[in-house]
């Protein structure tokens, strides 16, 4: 019950705050994209701060290979808050993201603002195309891609299913490759209002440098961030 009455309190502070925050910055839309980058910490920080409420508390490891110019962030993906990290720690970070998110008020303009890259996700070998020149684009920016290799959440400790798409970005794009690990799904479950108590940790690993092979690449993507985040989960 506590547990209950603890998790509904976080979720309405959580809308809230992300209501008041969303609205009250509208005019840095005109501004420069680094003013988007400061909102995002600042409502990032809101957003894992209040978790304090729930009794989590959030970890970050592997601060030496955070990126800090172009590159290919791949996360683990469990939950919300695996997108809502990126943005708060990573400098100049932006999202592949799924063409039905485009159409939500203030988050979409936000995200456009940042730079993402919004897909058809049925639109095969184009959609490849598209990602690999906008974020062509991006890269000269010095921006951040963030893509998360396993196209959507899986729980903690399922079986992984590692999609290609990523190897092909990675071939194409000759761009370092920067693993995240996280057991955030356990303490923040995909589907629900429960908040568990407990770390979620987002650790990232040692970058993937470009040129390898695909089936070399894809078997150290995978191993790493799987091998790392089944560790986590004991917290």
């Amino acid at each position: 019950m506590i547990t209950a009455i603890r998790s509904l309190t976080y979720v309405a502070l959580f809308y809230l705050w992300t209501a008041v925050v969303a609205v009250v910055a509208t005019p840095i839309l005109l501004g420069p994209v680094s003013w988007t980058y400061a909102m995002f910490r600042m409502w990032g920080a809101g957003v894992t701060g209040m978790l304090v409420i729930c009794g989590i508390k959030v970890e970050v490891r592997g601060r030496q290979y955070m990126p800090t110019g172009a590159a290919l962030v791949a996360p683990k993906h469990q939950c919300m808050l695996d997108v809502f990290a990126q943005f708060m720690w990573l400098p100049a970070s932006t999202f592949v993201m799924k063409k039905e998110l485009a159409w939500i008020p203030w988050f979409a303009w936000y995200a456009r603002k940042a730079g993402a890259i919004v897909i058809d996700r049925d639109g095969g070998a184009k959609t490849m195309r598209q990602v690999i020149r906008e974020g062509t684009e991006l890269f000269k920016k010095g921006r951040q891609v963030v893509t998360f290799p396993e196209g959507t959440r899986k729980a903690p400790g399922e079986a992984p299913d590692y999609k290609p798409g990523i190897a092909a970005l990675y071939r194409e794009l000759n761009v370092p490759v920067y693993p995240v690990a996280t057991n955030a799904g356990v303490h923040w479950p995909a589907h629900g209002f429960i908040r568990i108590p407990g770390t979620i940790v987002f650790e990232y690993l040692e970058p993937i440098p470009p040129g390898l092979k695909r089936a070399e690449f894809m078997r150290i993507l995978e191993e790493r961030i799987e091998a790392k985040s089944n560790e986590l989960l004991a917290l």
